[in-house]
C-alpha cells in the first residue's frame, strides 16, 4: 500500500497545517503544544481525547475531553517504544467510540509523529515507509529523532517480519534511509 493509495482519501481530509492541527486519519490529529491548548481548535475539530507526549508542555484541561500524558523527552535515548502499543490501542478505542484524538508534543515534529507512525502500522497495516510518507503528506514538518526511528524500525519488524526503512551511515551519523535524498542536497559548513 502506498501513501497515494492508502485508505485515507486526500480530498476528505483537511489540508496540511503547520501551526494548527494536522489531520492524519478521520479520527487522529497531530499538533504542537500551543495548538493543543487552544479551546477553539479542540472544539472545532471535535477532539474527545488529548495525548500529550512531552515533559515540557502542560495541558490546559477542558471539560468533556479525556487527557493522557506520555512523559518522554525528545532525545534519541528516550524509550518511546514502550508506549507504541498502549497509545495505538487507546487511539483505536477512541476511534471505535466515534471519538477523535489529538496527539501532540512540543512542536508536533518528533515524539507525536513517531507514535502516529506506530499507530498507522498497527491499526492500518501500513508499512513504516508508507506510514511516514502519508503522515509527512499530512504534516510536512514531521521528523522523528534517530532513536525513535530505530525503535520504529524494530517495531515494524516485530509487526510484519520485515523492514521497509533501514538505518544508513551518513556524514551526520546513522540516519533512516528516508532522509538520504535530502542529505545529498545539504551543503557542508
Amino acid at each position: 500500500m502506498t501513501a497515494a493509495s492508502c485508505a485515507f482519501p486526500v480530498q476528505q481530509l483537511r489540508p496540511p497545517s503547520l501551526c494548527g492541527f494536522s489531520q492524519i486519519t478521520r479520527s487522529l490529529y497531530i499538533s504542537n503544544g500551543a495548538a493543543a491548548n487552544n479551546k477553539l481548535l479542540l472544539a472545532s475539530h471535535h477532539i474527545t481525547t488529548v495525548i500529550n507526549v512531552s515533559l515540557e508542555i502542560m495541558n490546559v484541561f477542558y471539560e468533556n475531553i479525556e487527557y493522557l500524558h506520555v512523559p518522554v523527552a525528545d532525545a534519541p535515548s528516550s524509550h518511546l517504544c514502550g508506549f507504541f502499543d498502549p497509545v495505538a490501542d487507546h487511539i483505536h478505542r477512541v476511534e471505535m467510540k466515534q471519538g477523535r484524538t489529538l496527539l501532540h508534543c512540543a512542536a508536533g515534529v518528533s515524539r507525536s509523529a513517531a507514535l502516529c507512525l506506530a499507530y498507522l502500522m498497527k491499526y492500518h497495516a501500513m508499512s513504516l515507509l508508507d506510514a511516514h510518507a502519508w503522515t509527512k503528506s499530512c504534516r510536512p514538518i514531521i521528523r522523528p529523532n534517530v532513536g525513535f526511528w530505530e525503535q520504529l524500525i524494530h517495531y515494524e519488524l516485530q509487526l510484519f517480519g520485515k523492514n521497509t526503512v533501514r538505518m544508513v551511515s551518513s556524514p551526520m551519523g546513522m540516519i533512516p534511509d528516508v532522509y538520504e535524498k535530502e542529505m545529498r542536497f545539504m551543503i557542508p559548513l
